[in-house]
């Protein structure tokens, strides 16, 4: 297929590429040495602060009482919320040259279940405390009958003047405790998403991991006396990477928070640890800008937004109430994950901003959409490959080294890109190529005060129908007609239906769960 694009970001000098080239756990100790140990790294939801000297103790000490019944290069799944447990255990799992696999808790037992079997997972790291927080009794049973499940506190109240020694000796000479797989070994194993269908195994490797920070090292302007606020799942990349290791390997201060659902818990936590950056997406992050009064975001110089496309009502709030312009950025798990970003001095509204250095992107026609093509992306941070239900354990990589991201986007002269839609997020109606997004954003407009989703669905006449479902009781197809007519959009853009809910399906993530927005859409049918 040819190719109607192509554009690269800045390249990465040989001294960038040799600062990827080792483990993450060796990336810790380093960034020990020069930052110091006694450096306060991670704030737990209670107030609880850990050092990197802290960090490395408490991991090696689990990780050698972890490593049993297991080998290198076994899958150990840790089943955990955004936690400094949940990061010890990242480290302890792979100082030992296990690969951590992260789970996530809110897929349901069937998914989680596909997951542990897709990966070959031989164990899961969990905590007592957490699962009866989360209420999570019922999935802790359904999983312990496929794979071993071991509780951190057991672990802990377990640990033998072995483990301790190792801790001990291990924190001075790490390399005579640890593992040292290959930097191109596998780091972690996540999960897409599943927005729309069922998830698949994302390996990435150690030189994956570190390239994206080395990237966004790159891009942006981050300080060591920033400090960065994480309310973001640690089963999703974006949670994991750029919310714990980055500003660990580059000095910054990680503030942690189990949950992104609860917007007040999040407004105090700012205004508590003063945070500089926050982390977040555009559904979680209009929340918080609703609940926090002018004043309480007065710390925060730079958000970072990704998941889904930031909508101009939420910047029109940051703005007007609080001072702030949200950083839109665009990144995959496949990216490790974030592959292009804007930056809070070139920072255009509508854009995802530029690749990351290091980036190539290419771009291949869809029928129907002009000025715009199929996303296709290479680079250092690309994973490794997809493990799939049907052949789990097996990593497939991305043929060329090319991942292609379903996405259909634009790229200007200026090289900023802007994310028209999914491809599988367009219907055909009437033989015409019609955004989804573009449905969404009618409604958003029209409703800023609600959420709403679009989906296509079969129609015998016109090949597909689209369906908007929103949280607005009073929304009417009449008044979406004549916003449509006086703001200029297409009338193929109007949704056929309307059907309202109490709320939107989400994925752990804060993504709309596109598969649980359609089966809501067809229920309301068939109870219509």
């Amino acid at each position: 297929m040819s190719c109607i694009a192509a554009v690269s970001g800045a390249d990465l000098v040989p001294h960038d590429i040799v600062q990827t080239q080792k483990t993450v756990f060796q990336a810790l100790i380093d960034a020990r040495a020069r930052f110091g140990g006694r450096r306060p790294a991670l704030v737990d939801a209670d107030g609880r602060v850990l050092s990197y000297d802290d960090i490395v103790r408490a991991a090696l000490a689990l990780g050698h009482s972890l490593k049993q019944g297991t080998k290198r290069g076994d899958a150990v799944g840790i089943m955990l919320p955004t936690s400094v447990a949940a990061v010890v255990a990242f480290f302890a799992v792979s100082a030992f040259g296990r690969i951590p696999t992260m789970l996530n808790f809110t897929a349901g037992p069937a998914g989680l279940i596909s997951s542990l079997r897709t990966a070959v997972v031989k164990k899961i790291v969990t905590a007592h405390r957490f699962i009866d927080i989360a209420k999570l009794d019922a999935l802790a049973v359904a999983v312990s009958g496929v794979t071993k499940t071991v509780y951190l506190e057991d672990v802990r109240d377990g640990l033998s003047i072995l483990d301790k020694a190792f801790a001990g000796i291990g924190q001075f000479v790490p390399k005579l405790a640890t593992a040292h797989p290959s930097y191109e070994a596998p780091a972690v194993i996540l999960f897409t998403s599943g927005t729309e269908g069922a998830p698949k195994g994302v390996a990435l490797s150690h030189a994956n991991l570190l390239a994206n920070i080395k990237q966004v090292d790159l891009h942006e302007k981050l300080y060591t006396s920033d400090v960065l606020l994480n309310p973001l799942p640690t089963f999703h990349c974006f949670g994991l990477v750029l919310g714990v290791l980055t500003p660990l390997f580059l000095g910054i201060k990680a503030v942690l928070h189990p949950t992104p659902l609860r917007p007040r818990e999040i407004v105090q936590r700012v205004k508590e640890t003063a945070a500089t950056i926050l982390l977040s997406t555009d559904t979680f992050l209009s929340q918080y800008a609703r609940a926090a009064e002018p004043g309480d975001l007065q710390t925060v110089r730079f958000t970072v937004c990704g998941g889904e496309r930031v909508r101009d009502e939420t910047r029109q709030l940051l703005r007007k109430k609080h001072g702030i312009e949200p950083t839109e950025g665009y990144g995959l798990t496949e990216t490790s994950p974030l592959a292009a970003g804007n930056q809070p001095w070139i920072n255009r509204p509508g854009s995802v901003g530029h690749l990351l250095p290091g980036m190539q992107a290419r771009l291949e026609p869809v029928d129907g959409i002009p000025d715009a093509g199929r996303l296709f992306l290479k680079g250092p941070n690309v994973m490794l490959g997809y493990i799939k239900p049907d052949h789990p354990g097996v990593i497939v990589p991305p043929e060329g080294g090319w991942h292609d991201t379903g996405d259909v986007v634009a790229i200007d002269e200026e090289g900023f890109i802007s994310i028209r839609g999914r491809q599988k997020r367009f219907a055909n109606v009437g033989g015409e190529t019609v955004s989804l997004a573009v449905v969404e954003n009618c409604a958003s407009a029209l409703w800023p005060d609600h959420a709403h989703a679009a989906v296509a669905v079969a129609d015998g006449r016109k090949g597909e129908q689209i369906v908007l479902l929103t949280t607005n009781p009073k929304a009417r197809r009449e008044s979406l007609i004549d916003w449509v007519h006086d703001h200029g959009v297409g009338e193929i853009a109007l949704p056929r239906r309307i059907v309202c809910a109490d709320s939107i399906p989400l994925l752990g993530t804060g993504k709309p769960d596109y598969v649980g927005i359609e089966n809501a859409v067809r229920a309301a049918a068939v109870g219509g």
